[in-house]
Parts: structure tokens; C-alpha cells; sequence
């Protein structure tokens, strides 16, 4: 799914929402608790939606999975559609005059309902039944990849990193006209000999200038890929949570499910254990933090790792790169064409 797939699917949620609650499918058509179920059950999607495109990155299991989200999105619509269509013919059905002496008495909201009206509504039937359990299916295999819910920013505060178009199945696919040599000098970081342990690599820009992209690009670069033991990356945004935090770090490197009953500290021992001995790439997207404590209670399992490990964080905040102990930065700037 590319990231213009991705978007739309969002922004087509929304339209569906408006569909869900039109007051002549609710009024017209007895399906009202069949579309207040789908609406539940899509929002309760679209909560894990930036999630999920983030993932599916390193998932195929989440890309296909919204793969088969967007495809019921839009044979949801379709269906939608049909009955838009239907109560449509059946109001100006309803508003035809007629010299018909008996029809003057049928009250209007009953005129459509007609041979051709209840066939209608005996051959939408099973098309909903269709939606409904498939909208359930999704909703269980949501629940088995452990799709985490994104929390919505106020107006005016600062965008989640999951929600800016980040995802992509296949980062090669992007166009990253003039970024060679900052992706170049970035990889080369990372391959170099290090005696910290870890290095923490910060890629510090204003937004919207392709820091996230060019995380990406180094991620998924073959010499990086084959240089680590392990590899995980997590959107961090201004929520500095270190319980939050481990718990994901812990679980995008292990792709284990989710331990919600866990303590932080329980949580460090496990990412000790999991990283002791090990060459790793953290990659911490979109980090706002100089709080120097809540960074040092985070990166205590860290310090497990084997020499060369590497931390790369982006941010538009210079002043992180002191609170974490960077050895290099890579500023980002605009590229002039």
C-alpha cells in the first residue's frame, strides 16, 4: 500500500462516518443496528490505523492486513451506495403525484415499499451479513498483531510521528531528490567502529523536511540491514513514557505481543536480556524530550548491547542532542533547487 493509499484510507474513513449516519438509510432501511455496529467497529480501526501504517513497514502480516481493511472500506461504501440509491427512488417515488383516489391515504414513508422495494431489501441482506463478518474478522486479526491506538493531538499541539504520511511498505519506492548524501553520511555513522555504547546518531531538522524518510532509507539499507544483529524502530513524539516506551522497543525488536500487565522494570530486565551481547539499531522517531533523567532511566538496557550498537533519533529539537550524548549530528536542512 503506498503512502497515498494510505492517506486516502484515512480521509475515507471519514466519509463512511458521514454515509453511516444518514438519516435516510437510518430511517428508510431497517439497518440502523447493523450500521451503528460497523461504525464501532471502524473507529475502533482508525484508532490503530497510524499504527498499523507504520508497521507494516517490517510487517507483511499488518500489510496485508490493510490491505484487506481497505478493500472492506470500500465494498462497505459500495454498499452504501446502493442504499443512497434506493431510498432516493423511493422518496421520488413517494413524491409522484397520483390521481389514484386510495394512494392519497398511504402515508408517504410507506408508498416506496413495494414488490420491487422488498426484493431490495431481502437481496441487501446477505451483503451485510457479508460486511459484518468480515468487519469482525479484521477486528480480531487488529487485536493478534497488537495495533496500538495513537492518541489525537489538540489543536496546536504537535503532530503524533505515526500520523505525517510516514509508512510505506517499500521505502525504495520514495522519491528523495537531493537527500544522497545526507542518507550516505548517516549509513557510514553507523558502520563506523564506536567505543560508546551506544552511539546515539540524532538527524535534527524543521518538520517536513524528510527526516523521518531519511531514517527510513538508512533502515532499510542492505549494508545496515546485514551490519546489526537486530533492528526496531518506535515513534517516541512528545510522550516521553519510558513504561510506554520499553514496552514497545521491547516489542518491535522481539515482534512478541504486547505485555500490558507488566512493570517498567520487569519490562528493562526482559529488553536487557533480549539486547545483552547483541549489535542493535533503535531507530526513535520524532523525540522532543531534554528531560537528561527519563533519558537515562530509558537507555540503562541499552548499554547491554554489543559495541557498534547505534541509536538514531530524529527531532526538530537541537537541544536533545546534549540531553542524549550524541557522538554525531546530521542536520537537515532545505534543499535548494
Amino acid at each position: 500500500m503506498s503512502i497515498v493509499l494510505e492517506a486516502a484510507l484515512s480521509a475515507f474513513f471519514d466519509v463512511l462516518f458521514d454515509k453511516l449516519r444518514s438519516s435516510d438509510l437510518l430511517n428508510i432501511f431497517r439497518v440502523d443496528a447493523d450500521l451503528n455496529n460497523w461504525e464501532i467497529i471502524l473507529r475502533e480501526i482508525r484508532d490503530v490505523l497510524d499504527d498499523a501504517e507504520g508497521k507494516q513497514r517490517t510487517n507483511g502480516s499488518v500489510k496485508t492486513w490493510l490491505g484487506d481493511l481497505e478493500a472492506l472500506a470500500y465494498d462497505a461504501d459500495d454498499i452504501l451506495d446502493e442504499f443512497a440509491t434506493e431510498a432516493l427512488r423511493r422518496k421520488v417515488n413517494a413524491e409522484e403525484p397520483s390521481t389514484s383516489k386510495i394512494r392519497k391515504f398511504i402515508p408517504a414513508c410507506c408508498v416506496g415499499f413495494n414488490p420491487s422495494s422488498i426484493k431490495f431489501d431481502v437481496s441487501m441482506r446477505p451483503k451485510i451479513e457479508g460486511i459484518n463478518t468480515k468487519l469482525q474478522e479484521i477486528l480480531t486479526r487488529k487485536e493478534r498483531l497488537n495495533l496500538l491506538k495513537i492518541v489525537t493531538r489538540k489543536e496546536g499541539q504537535k503532530q503524533d510521528c505515526a500520523g505525517k504520511g510516514t509508512a510505506t511498505s517499500s521505502v525504495a519506492e520514495r522519491h528523495t531528490y537531493g537527500r544522497d548524501e545526507d542518507k550516505k553520511k548517516i549509513v557510514n555513522l553507523l558502520l563506523e567502529p564506536s567505543d560508546a555504547q551506544p552511539s546515539v546518531i540524532p538527524i535534527v531538522g524543521m518538520g517536513g523536511l524528510g527526516k523521518t524518510t531519511l531514517a527510513q532509507l538508512v533502515y532499510e539499507d542492505d549494508e545496515v540491514h546485514n551490519y546489526f544483529d537486530l533492528k526496531a524502530w518506535v515513534c517516541v513524539s512528545e510522550d516521553f513514557d519510558n513504561l510506554r516506551l520499553t514496552k514497545e522497543i521491547l516489542h518491535s525488536f522481539t515482534s512478541e505481543p504486547l505485555d500490558n500487565n507488566s512493570t517498567f522494570d520487569s519490562l528493562q530486565v526482559k529488553l536487557k536480556e533480549k539486547l545483552s551481547g547483541k549489535k542493535f539499531l533503535l531507530v526513535l522517531d520524532d523525540v522532543w524530550n531534554e528531560d537528561y533523567v527519563l533519558w537515562t532511566e530509558l537507555r540503562k538496557p541499552f548499554e547491554s548491547g554489543a559495541l557498534g550498537s547505534k541509536i538514531v533519533v530524529t527531532t526538530r529539537n537541537l537541544g536533545v542532542t546534549s540531553t542524549m550524548g550524541t557522538t554525531s549530528t546530521v542536520q537537515v536542512g532545505r534543499i535548494v533547487t
